[in-house]
């Protein structure tokens, strides 16, 4: 019954694969430098790799903002936030898981009569703001650098695209790492009260409770990477302003540093133990930052290279978002308390011994279960990858023996 309880929160990370994650590569398989199945594989392994290192930074700030205290309802948040990004994947707009799990967290407060703190609400809601503005900041000195790089240096174009193809490459994996390490809260953060599970030892490394959750999290968002974010990779990628290789590759490296400043622990402490102001460890939204990107070298460029009709479409779908999943989790909650008899909280009295949690699964069997099934998803993905690799090689094997067969006929 727990595992089937947690299977929204897998569909959630799905969702966020297909819809959020895909932006580590959109720009460069909207700017053909990458081929989708290149760019899906490198970004699953990735985001996996973020999630499971570096995932807990920001798992916390979700908590503070209103902490699900019985895992039927962190069951219902995550399904009502994963419903909610799988409609806008299906119009093709770019939203933010970030979003949706909030919205579900304020339905939740409300349904159970909890406040919702208002200092996280607004640390979050100005981290929407700022995300996509850091992005057109890192963006536009960034383009500047490269482009006067590409005019000063007399490299050949061939070559120099060549390199842009390598940075792609680079910058991409970054981002899909950073992505992983940012929104995994968004996807398992709810659920984390209620497990406890045994160490996994995997030889090379061990994992714990938490990380076993982020693993599981960062494989489903790994899936809908692979199955279903080609149609919005080409939308953030293509459809809002053309982008050139340089320019692809530039969006990526700015979106990628904002998302890793937003969920670097260590930076944070650092600028705390040096008297500075520290970062806020709060999940962003990688569509809104890359999208902030795209829209600072637009400006730059000049705002006629700018899609304003989809550009009000998406931020539309940032403003539904939220308000729509809220809805749609109190009555989720209501459904399922009184249809079904499902424990999905209740409200937190004030002095209260650990307030915000929820009730926890210790049951060695739960572990056993989680170890086995971890271990088959490993090793099933293993093959796909493989298999993948095994076919983009033979795709590029085809491809120099005809062009080897077209220059022998032109001679």
């Amino acid at each position: 019954m727990i595992l089937l309880f947690l299977t929204s929160g897998l569909f959630l990370g799905w969702s966020l694969g297909a819809n959020d994650a895909s932006n580590a590569f959109g720009s460069a398989v909207g700017s053909k430098m990458v081929s989708f199945r290149t760019a899906a594989i490198i970004a699953s392994i990735a985001v996996i790799l973020g999630a499971v290192m570096q995932g807990s930074g920001t798992s916390q700030t979700l908590g503070k903002l209103g902490s699900v205290n019985a895992i039927g309802g962190s069951f219902t948040l995550a399904l009502a936030s994963a419903v909610t990004v799988y409609l806008m994947t299906k119009l093709s707009i770019p939203v933010s898981t970030t979003q949706a799990i909030v919205g579900a967290i304020i339905g939740w407060n409300l349904f159970t009569g909890n406040r919702t703190d208002a200092a996280t609400l607004s640390t979050i809601v100005i981290s929407w703001i700022s995300g996509p503005v850091l992005g057109a900041l890192f963006a536009i000195p960034l383009f500047i650098f490269i482009t006067a790089v590409k005019k000063r240096s007399g490299i050949h174009l061939i070559r120099f695209e060549s390199y842009i193809r390598t940075g792609l490459i680079i910058t991409g994996a970054f981002a899909a790492y950073s992505l992983g390490a940012n929104n995994i809260a968004n996807v398992m953060g709810v659920f984390l009260p209620a497990f406890n599970l045994q160490e996994l030892n995997l030889g090379i490394i061990s994992l714990n409770s938490s990380q076993q959750l982020f693993l599981l999290g960062g494989i489903a968002i790994a899936t809908g990477i692979i199955t279903y974010s080609k149609k919005v990779m080409q939308t953030v990628g293509a459809s809002i302003v053309e982008l050139s290789p340089e320019a692809a590759m530039v969006v990526v490296l700015a979106q990628s540093l904002v998302l890793f400043v937003f969920s670097s622990s260590s930076l944070s402490s650092f600028l705390k133990g040096a008297g500075l102001p520290s970062i806020p460890l709060v999940p962003i939204s990688s569509s809104q930052v890359i999208i902030g990107c795209v829209l600072g070298i637009g400006i730059y460029r000049g705002v006629r290279n700018i899609n304003f009709r989809l550009l009000g479409q998406i931020g539309a779908g940032w403003i539904a978002t939220p308000v729509i999943t809220c809805i749609l989790t109190y009555l989720s909650l209501f459904f399922f308390k009184n249809m079904f008899n499902i424990d999905v909280g209740h409200r937190i009295t004030e002095g209260a011994v650990s307030p915000g949690a929820a009730q926890t699964v210790t049951d060695p069997v739960i572990s056993d279960l989680m170890r086995y099934l971890l271990l088959g998803i490993l090793a099933a993905g293993f093959f796909v990858i493989l298999y993948y690799y095994i076919l983009e090689r033979n795709k590029r094997k085809e491809l120099q023996r005809s062009e080897i067969k077209f220059w022998k006929n032109i001679k």
